[in-house]
């Protein structure tokens, strides 16, 4: 059951309690920008049902993402992962459930905008940059969302956002690109730069759409990497199918299948489990 949230962090009043399944995430605290997060769960989802014209792509779906997790999430075609994160956004709305961003953020009432300003950052499979401007010309943009696209390349960056978008270029590995047309640049190249998209916004929450898909193994390494070093600082849920890189990065994996939660553990754990290799792994 949910706990009250304590009164100064509260962004929301809410009223139901929170139970020992979230509890044994992590030991609680507050995340940046006062996001309440103190039984140390940066995203819940209880009870989430979704259905299409009858058929039922969520049910019953509970899932607990904890602050600077990074959690994997696997499962055949068809299995959910989409819709959830769909759910997460606000793309979608649950038929019944609830889906809350730290203690009192209900995510089943904002929007997508409102819900992107509050810290959750989403990246679909395929890279979406404006491919006829720079590489800083699309972190900028992304920096200034409040803003038309001319409007906010027209308006003048401060020092502070300028040593912003300096320090994602470096950990896009994308500084000596800064200037080129993103046109131009290689498909993984293109996925990074929107991860840099996503970053000069500091979410406290990355979601990421089989982001290694279609990379060279170099890449896939790069990108391994890379969100080892993002789970320091940010919490990340990654939909994969490449289960080498999944066993690179992941501290937990959940496996979904046909809108519930079939599995959860390491991915030794899930691996050997006889459910998992009948409708995923196979033999």
């Amino acid at each position: 059951m949910r706990a009250t949230p304590i009164p100064e962090a509260m962004l929301e009043p809410i009223h139901d309690p929170l139970g020992s399944a979230r509890d044994a995430i992590g030991a609680g605290r507050l995340a940046e920008k006062g996001l309440n997060v103190r039984h140390g769960t940066i995203l819940t989802l209880e009870d989430i049902n979704v259905s299409f014209d009858g058929f039922k792509a969520l049910t019953n779906l509970n899932l607990y993402i904890g602050v600077g997790e990074l959690r994997c999430i696997i499962g055949p075609n068809g299995a959910g992962k989409t819709t959830m994160m769909d759910v997460i956004t606000g793309k979608t709305r649950p038929d019944n459930g609830s889906a809350y961003f730290g203690e009192t953020l209900d995510l089943t009432r904002m929007s997508e905008v409102e819900i992107a300003q509050s810290g959750i950052g989403r990246k679909f499979q395929k890279p979406t940059v404006f491919e006829a401007l720079s590489v800083f010309e699309n972190l900028e943009l992304a920096q200034k969302t409040n803003k038309s696209v001319w409007a906010s390349l027209r308006a003048k960056l401060s020092g502070e956002q300028r040593e912003r978008i300096d320090e994602v270029l470096e950990t896009i590995r994308l500084e000596g690109s800064r200037e080129r047309q993103a046109g131009l640049l290689s498909h993984g190249q293109k996925q990074f730069l929107e991860i840099g998209m996503l970053l000069v916004q500091d979410p406290q929450l990355l979601l990421l759409d089989e982001p290694v898909a279609g990379m060279t193994d170099a890449e896939t390494e790069f990108t391994a990497e890379l969100f080892k070093s993002l789970a320091r600082k940010h919490s990340l849920m990654v939909v994969e199918h490449d289960m080498g890189f999944v066993g690179s990065i992941a501290d937990h994996v959940t496996v979904l299948h046909q809108g519930s939660v079939l599995a959860e553990g390491s991915l030794n754990d899930v691996q050997a489990d006889e459910r998992v290799i009948e409708v995923y792994l196979g033999r």
